[in-house]
């Protein structure tokens, strides 16, 4: 029989070294259900959004603007955009994985599955955002960098173990073996 103790220094914390510099953190009882509420909060608005933009009466359509958000105020990638919103396949292709790609992160962040993946395809697509989006009249930080972070935090949270099916997933066995330990790559997929 094993036993375990559990250390009373080491629950709930966190360190993370970069470079040669390390942080400490002690993240408070009530932090699992804040990760859950962030994941919840981005996946309804991901899936709600996507979701709207594939029932509309019109068609989606992202070449105005690729065309022209982009072109004002200096955007360093206008270039980019310019040429993104001229390239018919890419119009085309937008207007498929845009409406889509929010409906599949939402529903992925909703039930808690390959949240990693739904993250790190959330946090693209802010980052599109935000520099289509490019404005400095507040400065750098506005409201699609600020999601941007909360899809990167969710993402290093594992926020998909918290009530969701990646807690499952990852112990699913495959020859006697946990599925996240057989193939460790999914680590970067699921949690």
């Amino acid at each position: 029989m094993t036993t375990s103790t559990i250390n009373p220094e080491t629950t709930n914390t966190f360190t993370s070294t970069i470079r040669g510099y390390t942080v400490r953190g002690k993240a408070h009882s009530l932090s699992a259900w804040f990760v859950l509420s962030l994941r919840l909060m981005m996946g309804w608005a991901f899936a709600y959004s996507g979701f709207t933009k594939i029932v509309a009466s019109e068609p989606f359509s992202a070449g105005g603007y690729l065309t022209h958000s982009a072109a004002a105020n200096g955007n360093p990638l206008a270039g980019l955009f310019a040429w993104m919103g001229s390239t018919p396949w890419f119009v085309e292709f937008a207007n498929v994985a845009v409406p889509w790609g929010e409906l599949f992160i939402g529903l992925g962040l909703l039930v808690g599955a390959m949240v990693r993946l739904a993250a790190f395809f959330g946090a693209l697509m802010m980052l599109m955002f935000y520099f289509g989006n490019w404005d400095m009249a507040h400065g750098f930080i506005n409201g699609d960098f600020a999601y941007m972070l909360v899809f990167l935090a969710v993402a290093a949270f594992g926020a998909g173990r918290i009530l969701g099916l990646d807690a499952y997933i990852e112990r699913y066995e495959v020859d006697g073996e946990p599925l996240i330990e057989r193939y460790p790559v999914l680590d970067y997929v699921l949690g």
